[in-house]
């Protein structure tokens, strides 16, 4: 791949890369971070991305190491120091959801936000195959490859995800 492919890449792909970020690490100083981490990774190792296969798909697994790579990190680091200031500003930064006057569009976010909240307290091995499928509109066959994974494995999770959530989500909803 060449300086030019890159960058159409990056045109291509950019917003998708980025939303996708911001959904893993929960936080937009973190995804901004993730991004350009792997974009940088993208640059070092261009001549391995080819246009002709999928470099989508690529660009979403570099994504996905680096953020493994620095969770595991910083489980590391917790065990050996506790941070209990640097949790409290991650709480701090955490982005709130747009509100709005029309009293629709309020209900409409709120059941969003819950959804969301709810989707990003599943265990990673359930919350990634969801935001590949749903938000990144990746086939089984190409989550189940991002993850070196069984396709079978992949359905299995997503079934497993949908349960989860579907069991919180009606105890939310008929306890109000």
């Amino acid at each position: 791949m060449s300086i030019e492919e890159l960058e159409v890449c990056i045109n291509t792909y950019g917003k998708d890369i980025y939303i996708f970020c911001k959904q893993l690490t929960c936080n937009l100083t973190e995804a901004e971070d993730l991004y350009q981490d792997t974009f940088l990774k993208a640059v070092e190792i261009m001549k391995d991305i080819h246009m002709d296969q999928n470099p989508k798909s690529y660009l979403l697994s570099i994504t996905l190491r680096i953020w493994k790579n620095k969770k595991r990190k910083y489980a590391w680091r917790q065990r050996i120091a506790r941070m209990e200031r640097w949790i409290e500003e991650k709480q701090k930064n955490n982005v709130a959801g747009v509100t709005s006057f029309l009293e629709e569009r309020v209900l409409a976010n709120e059941e969003k936000n819950i959804v969301e909240q709810e989707v990003k307290k599943l265990n990673d091995k359930y919350r990634i195959p969801i935001y590949l499928y749903y938000m990144e509109d990746l086939s089984l066959n190409e989550i189940a490859k991002l993850l070196k994974i069984p396709e079978g494995t992949v359905k299995s999770r997503l079934h497993k995800a949908r349960k989860i959530l579907k069991d919180k989500l009606e105890v939310i909803y008929f306890e109000e």
